[in-house]
């Protein structure tokens, strides 16, 4: 069963960083080359770059929560979550069709931690 873990490319759990301006000061993020993939999957079916995806999840968490503990732990799981939603059909595994609308219709639809299947 672990082979299928185990004999994953290394590249995939190498970890780089990077920097990003979020409110004015510049941080650097570290994070599993593999996360920094997903992002860039995220942020293209959008039309933007990792860098604006990521400064608009931090823009839009401190508005909605305030005060954010670990952001690179959300980070990672934005990527999890989105393959989730994918891997189970509640959002279309299609790269060019673009998330921004999808997700204001899942917010709509969401019942207790579940969705119905927003596919377009």
């Amino acid at each position: 069963m672990c082979e299928i873990f185990v004999k994953a490319d290394p590249s995939l759990y190498e970890s780089r960083a990077r920097s990003i301006r979020l409110h004015g000061a510049v941080t650097s993020i570290r994070l599993e080359n593999l996360y920094w993939d997903v992002l860039q999957e995220i942020a293209t079916r959008d039309g933007m770059s990792a860098n604006r995806l990521i400064t608009k999840l931090y823009n839009e968490l401190v508005e909605y929560r305030g005060a954010i503990d670990n952001f690179t732990s959300f980070l990672r799981v934005c990527c999890l979550r989105y393959l989730s939603l994918i891997a189970d059909g509640s959002i279309s595994a299609d790269k060019n069709v673009p998330l921004a609308g999808i997700f204001a219709q899942f917010a709509a639809s969401t019942v207790h931690g579940s969705a119905r299947n927003l596919k377009t």
